[in-house]
């Protein structure tokens, strides 16, 4: 018996095309709860915050996972906002995160983007999705923290 693998023995992974179905995949596998809306978008809920998985560019190449906090803040915190925002942009390059008036109101959006011209294994997808996913989640954590939005106990919960 060897101390080694042989590379034979090594997991193989290939990269392939990016599909709608391969991150349904993901999804599934991890027990997440998600449906597709009628647009075909894949998306679902997250700490109430909802979430949505991307398949863009001119040859569908692209992965985009596009969050939109639970809050909406009045259109006079915006400065509030991009000054937290600029903050949090000095220690961490990711999430993208800007604003959209929405009814009146700040709708809060985080984005993440990744070129997968050459295709992308299965664990990589799967990084790439949990990273756009938590990396947004912590945003509007510590977007609630700075402005003082306190969520109540149980208003937090993966798919409901």
């Amino acid at each position: 018996m060897g101390f080694f693998s042989k590379p034979d023995d090594a997991p193989h992974t290939t990269n392939t095309p990016l599909t709608k179905e391969r991150i349904a995949a993901f999804l599934t596998r991890q027990e997440w709860y998600f449906s597709e809306d009628s647009d075909g978008d894949l998306g679902g809920s997250w700490d109430d915050n909802v979430f949505y998985f991307f398949v863009l560019g001119s040859n569908d190449e692209v992965l985009q996972v596009r969050g939109r906090w639970k809050h909406t803040l009045p259109l006079e915190r915006q400065a509030d906002f991009l000054l937290f925002a600029d903050d949090f942009h000095r220690s961490r390059p990711w999430p993208k995160a800007y604003t959209a008036e929405e009814g009146g109101e700040l709708a809060i959006y985080t984005e993440v983007s990744f070129d997968l011209e050459y295709g992308v294994a299965d664990d990589q997808l799967g990084q790439f999705i949990a990273s756009g996913l938590f990396t947004g989640l912590r945003f509007f954590e510590a977007l609630g923290e700075h402005l003082g939005i306190v969520d109540e106990p149980g208003d937090q919960g993966q798919g409901e």
